[in-house]
């Protein structure tokens, strides 16, 4: 039996003996207010003389409800007291506090099921420094979670509104059922028009039902997880630099993509201006272009347009040296 249950339990018995002893008290002649007054001081033992004075049969009655309403209040005392030295207080206000620490962030990311996947996907998001908040139904999966958590059913709007989606930077839906990760995906979409979604696909049917649902990218990790393999028995030095880059957190240079936004100073400008060797030092692998194009390897003179997105490689001073110049980069005359 759970501390909770028998909290209600003894709290139950604790009303049901008041309201034996305020009826016994009442058939003996007492007032409502008389009855209910002795039923207390008796059963807490408080030791007050009677209200009445008390007849043969009243004082057995009173000797009966000492013997068994004072064992239900100390019973009950001692219940109450374990439940607060379990904590059971205390994880009533770190959740309040968890509950406000979501609300207060911004630019984080949801992860929808605590599973492998789920778990994956929020070690790595961690070890590049951005913020989580985990959804799942099953309170086992939660317990000793380094992550702020919402324990709830994420296809309810509540619960999406709970882990902060009005400020979040995307949500990755990584549930074990298809018809769940639509779902959410749905509802998400439906509460935030420009969040990114990425929603995990079990079988390469679903995923186009997915992206109608509004998912910007929808990922089968068992198709990835194949290819992977599949290039490291045929490749393996280019599939694993390209794995070390990507996911060796200890490694000094990364693959990132810099969006060139409409405001941007270079807009217009070239890919070498972008990204000059002499002092970015970083690498531009590729460019996608405004129309959703991949140009690998771009020429240096190639002009960079609104939406232009630069997939460069480095390390994080040479990519951050291309974010500074493309806030700082004057126009071309």
């Amino acid at each position: 039996m759970t501390l909770l249950r028998r909290v209600i339990r003894v709290l139950s018995a604790f009303l049901l003996v008041t309201v034996v002893g305020t009826t016994g008290y009442r058939l003996l002649g007492f007032g409502y207010l008389d009855a209910l007054y002795q039923t207390v001081t008796t059963i807490t033992t408080v030791g007050f003389r009677e209200v009445h004075p008390l007849s043969p049969s009243g004082q057995v009655f009173t000797m009966a409800l000492i013997l068994f309403g004072a064992g239900t209040v100390f019973y009950m005392f001692g219940v109450l007291l374990e439940a607060l030295i379990e904590g059971h207080v205390h994880q009533h206000l770190e959740r309040r506090r968890m509950n406000h620490r979501i609300q207060r962030m911004h630019g984080h990311v949801i992860v929808c099921g605590w599973g492998r996947v789920g778990h994956s996907t929020a070690q790595y998001l961690s070890g590049l420094g951005k913020s989580i908040v985990v959804v799942d139904r099953d309170p086992q999966r939660l317990e000793n979670l380094e992550f702020p958590y919402i324990l709830g059913d994420v296809t309810d709007d509540a619960v999406l509104e709970a882990a902060g989606i009005r400020h979040a930077q995307a949500l990755i839906a990584a549930l074990d059922s298809d018809a769940d990760n639509v779902y959410v995906t749905l509802s998400s979409r439906a509460l935030r028009g420009d969040l990114v979604i990425i929603a995990r696909a079990r079988t390469e049917s679903s995923k186009s039902k997915l992206l109608r649902a509004g998912a910007n990218r929808a990922v089968n990790p068992q198709l990835i997880g194949g290819r992977r393999m599949a290039a490291f028995a045929l490749q393996p030095n280019v599939a694993e630099f390209l794995d070390v880059v990507m996911h060796d957190e200890n490694l000094e240079f990364r693959i990132e993509e810099i969006e060139i936004g409409p405001d941007s100073p270079l807009l217009d400008r070239s890919v070498v201006e972008a990204a000059p060797r002499d002092t970015a030092g970083a690498l531009v692998l590729a460019i996608r272009t405004e129309d959703g194009r991949f140009i690998a390897n771009p020429h240096g003179d190639t002009r960079l347009r609104t939406g232009t997105i630069l997939i460069a490689l480095g390390t994080e001073p040479q990519l951050d040296a291309i974010r500074d110049n493309a806030r700082t980069a004057g126009r071309a005359s």
